[in-house]
């Protein structure tokens, strides 16, 4: 190692001005083992600069390169990692924490003890030194500090002590006193042996001659001993004096303690009194208004209010450890208990008598609201049963089981109430719909409830009654209890849409009206969740809420939002049941009555979710909704089933089918309701179904026609269809229009050419033949050469057809068509123009085959175009 150090020296620190202290052989902790050298070095110029470097075997030889430096002054922490056991690991603190095992423990602990020794002596700075041995430490240490620092500790590092500026000044004088010191180093030093001689002779001559001095002062040292010993007497005697005055002080300060001490008791023990009178005393007109107070007035609710308040927070205050121990607290609170539970039973006596008194009031205003069809306001009832808006508030936070009691009470009361306010309303929405009360038993309506019966004899009875005014058809779109909408005018369409409208437009602020009271008045939250916990809450069952077991707190609801609407449905339990009763009688007077009811009721849905989509108008509203769809739903199947169930009569013509003027009946109708409608998807899904029935059946019907041919049939139909979709412009039923026009165009022309046919059958026999030949390979200029097709066999089949035979062959065939075509559809000028313009083509085409295939013979028709547009409007203007 020796042998190291100084090739080190030589090779890397002595070019750099720095001196090679001390060397530890290393290794990285926990990595390949890659040996390297920590070196603890100085520099030799001032100011003196203390580092630790990494030097490591250059991989291309056997050379050693300086890899890494750290100044000492960086240098945190030395972690020895074990002060007791031999352990070659140790960690060095700087920028961060660099782990090494060093190969021996000796060269580590020789590596360290040379740290602290440069630590103490250049820096001044402590680091600290974590697992190192004390022993160690203190080896660096002869006995003082500032001379261990200054001489022995450089020895121990290196046996080399650096000379100071006064030293090298000597130095210098002295060999220049001695001009051969450098040449002749042997003669210098024999030189300096005997100057130190002479002085080591002096010092003795000295000591000696100081000995009579030395008497004298070991004479003045006994002295002074003498006169120590009687101050110490003097001081004893002082001690024993100053012991009694602080016996009789401490006394005195124990007695100002106990003083202290007493006083600082009593203001505790007036604090605590003064708490409990400030907190727990209650104002004697506070007890008189809890006792006695008139719950009628305006002004003895308000001095019950704030007398109950006043006992809530002398009931709530938070008292302090040991108050409660107290007779006098406990008797307060006793007495406070009993002031609470005997105000909360007058308190809930009370309002159960105007709940009952509610009842008896409204009841009275029935008959007047029942002339009418409006509901009973109760908004004077809601504003003077708000007055106690605080009271319950406060019963809900001292004795939940009265304000549970008096929320079934009310819900008791208000729902036999409304039911009767209800059920009364709705019998007059019935009768103004069917016109009067007798008029109303015949759709089913029976007892002053009314009620609906919805049996068959009711159903059977509307059919009957309602068929006098039907269409003279062999089949109806509609089946029994479901009158045609044709049947009925637009007035009582509207009056029924305007009764509809009324009754939605009359329960929704009177369940909003209810449902914001019960909100205020219990003291729930509408719009916030106020769960406690993460269990559902048991529903109410009969008008009892729910309540724990042990407390008597109510056990933890989803949240007081549910707990409004389980009060709603409670008292409003007869609103569904009601609205399905008249929706079943607006369906049983006119089936399409169920699109008013679609898009009004969809109106108040989408309002009502708006609003608060779990509330229990919008629940409600929204079941009604489905039975509404569901009716829609029926009726358009109805309407489908009619039409795949309808027959034709075979003696008399089709013209136009019922049910085709009965789908423009009903989209010009639901057109007319659904504009600006929520609910426009339904209407289109509908019509999807509808229209593509009425194609299936327009066909089918065609297809079975035997008094009317079936292009005929399906003529006309698709003429209609077309005709009223684009009237009125169905954006879904766009692809119906197109494929309406075109099968009505596609038969037209079928039609046209079946029933023109061939009006010169023999001319066209004759003109076929040639056709023939020539598409046997013949030239047309060569087959007037054929026999059977020469010019005199021309001349004698034109011959066959003048014009006196045409227009009476085109009269006929214009009496024809006329018997098939029905005249509300008016399609006959449209059908005969379409028949003129096909027979001029195919006089063209016998022409064209003349002029191609007779050329220069001369043979012509026996008439002219102008001649065939002569007949066709003569024909027209005669019939």
């Amino acid at each position: 190692m020796t042998a190291i150090k100084h090739a080190l020296q030589r090779d890397i620190f002595t070019p750099n001005d720095e001196r090679l202290l001390s060397i530890v052989n290393v290794c990285k902790a926990g990595k390949k083992k890659r040996n390297c050298f920590l070196c603890a070095t100085v520099t030799t110029e001032r100011p003196v600069q203390v580092n630790v470097v990494k030097v490591k075997k250059s991989d291309k030889g056997d050379f050693y390169k300086r890899q890494t430096a750290w100044a000492l002054r960086d240098l945190a922490v030395v972690d020895a990692k074990d002060a007791v056991k031999e352990n070659p690991e140790f960690d060095l603190h700087f920028d961060k924490v660099y782990k090494w095992v060093a190969s021996s423990t000796a060269e580590k602990n020789t590596f360290i003890s040379c740290i602290w020794k440069l630590n103490q002596r250049y820096l001044r700075k402590k680091i600290d030194f974590v697992n190192v041995s004390a022993q160690l430490l203190e080896e660096s240490v002869p006995s003082g500090e500032n001379q261990s620092v200054a001489g022995g500790d450089e020895e121990a590092v290196d046996e080399y002590q650096e000379l100071n500026a006064r030293e090298e000044q000597d130095i210098e004088i002295m060999m220049e006193g001695c001009e051969y010191a450098i040449s002749n180093a042997e003669a210098f030093a024999e030189k300096l042996s005997r100057e130190l001689q002479v002085l080591d002779g002096a010092n003795i001559q000295s000591i000696m001659a100081s000995e009579k001095q030395v008497n004298i002062l070991m004479t003045l040292l006994d002295e002074a001993l003498k006169e120590v010993d009687q101050i110490e007497l003097k001081l004893s005697s002082y001690e024993e004096m100053l012991q009694s005055v602080k016996e009789q002080m401490d006394q005195i300060s124990e007695s100002n303690h106990l003083i202290h001490l007493s006083n600082t008791n009593n203001v505790k023990l007036l604090s605590e009194i003064e708490f409990l009178v400030n907190h727990m005393d209650l104002a004697k007109g506070h007890i008189k208004a809890l006792q006695e107070g008139d719950l009628a007035s305006s002004r003895g609710i308000e001095a019950c209010t704030n007398a109950a308040d006043a006992l809530l927070q002398c009931m709530n205050v938070g008292l302090r450890p040991g108050h409660d121990m107290l007779y006098a607290v406990k008797q307060q609170q006793q007495r406070f208990s009993d002031l609470r539970e005997q105000f909360a039973r007058r308190l809930a006596s009370h309002l159960n008598n105007v709940f009952v008194q509610q009842g008896h009031d409204q009841s009275s205003t029935l008959a007047q609201h029942s002339i009418e069809l409006t509901l009973p306001n109760h908004h004077p009832f809601h504003r003077d049963l708000l007055r106690y808006a605080k009271l319950m508030e406060w019963l809900k936070s001292t004795d939940y089981g009265k304000y549970e009691g008096l929320t079934k009470n009310y819900m008791d009361y208000l729902s036999r109430l409304y039911e009767r306010e209800i059920k009364d309303f709705f019998e007059v929405a019935k009768i103004k719909m069917t016109g009067t009360t007798k008029e109303g038993k015949k759709f089913g309506l029976h007892g002053s409830s009314g009620k609906l019966t919805g049996s068959t004899s009711s159903l059977n009875k509307l059919s009957v009654q309602s068929s006098g005014n039907r269409r003279s058809q062999s089949s109806s779109l509609l089946d029994m209890g479901n009158m045609s909408a044709s049947d009925l005018d637009v007035a009582d369409r509207t009056k029924f849409d305007k009764i509809f409208e009324q009754v939605l437009s009359e329960l929704e602020p009177l369940c909003l009206a209810e449902q914001d009271f019960i909100s205020k008045f219990f003291k729930l939250q509408q719009h916030q969740s106020m769960g406690t916990t993460t269990n559902e809450a048991d529903e109410m069952d009969g008008g009892t809420l729910s309540r724990s077991h042990n407390s008597g707190v109510p056990q933890a609801i989803s949240s007081e939002k549910d707990m409004i609407r389980q009060m709603m449905i409670k008292i409003f339990r007869c609103i569904e049941p009601e609205l399905n009763n008249l929706i079943a009688l607006g369906d049983k007077i006119d089936s399409f009555n169920s699109l008013y009811m679609l898009v009004k009721m969809s109106h108040h849905v989408w309002t009502a979710q708006n609003v608060d989509p779990a509330s229990f108008l919008s629940t409600t509203l929204g079941n009604v909704l489905v039975t509404v769809k569901r009716n829609f739903d029926k009726c358009i199947s109805n309407q489908i089933k009619q039409m795949e169930e309808v027959k034709i009569s075979k003696k008399s013509k089709v013209g136009i089918l019922t049910f085709v003027a009965e789908f423009e009946e009903f989209a010009a109708l639901a057109e007319s309701i659904f504009k600006n409608a929520e609910r426009r998807g339904d209407l289109d899904k509908a019509y999807i179904k509808l229209i593509r029935s009425v194609f299936i059946n327009v066909e089918k019907v065609a297809n079975e026609s035997q008094k009317t041919p079936r292009d005929v049939v399906m003529m006309e139909n698709f003429h209609r269809i077309f005709a009223t979709l684009s009237r009125l412009k169905i954006s879904c039923l766009e692809a119906e229009k197109k494929e309406a026009k075109q099968k009505y165009t596609d038969h037209l022309q079928s039609y046209v050419i079946y029933s023109l046919g061939q009006p010169l059958e023999k001319l066209n026999h004759f003109f076929e033949g040639v056709e023939a030949r020539v598409a046997q390979g013949i030239r047309e200029e060569e087959v007037s050469y054929q026999l059977a097709f020469n010019k005199q066999e021309l001349r004698k089949v034109i011959k066959e057809y003048p014009g006196k035979e045409v227009k009476k062959g085109l009269d006929n065939l214009y009496k024809k068509v006329d018997k098939h075509l029905c005249e509300e559809e008016n399609l006959l000028q449209v059908v005969w123009h379409s028949m003129q313009d096909e027979f001029i083509r195919q006089y063209k085409h016998f022409e064209g085959l003349i002029a191609r295939c007779y050329p220069g013979s001369g043979v012509t028709m026996e008439f002219t175009i102008q001649d065939i547009l002569d007949y066709c409007s003569s024909i027209a203007q005669s019939h």
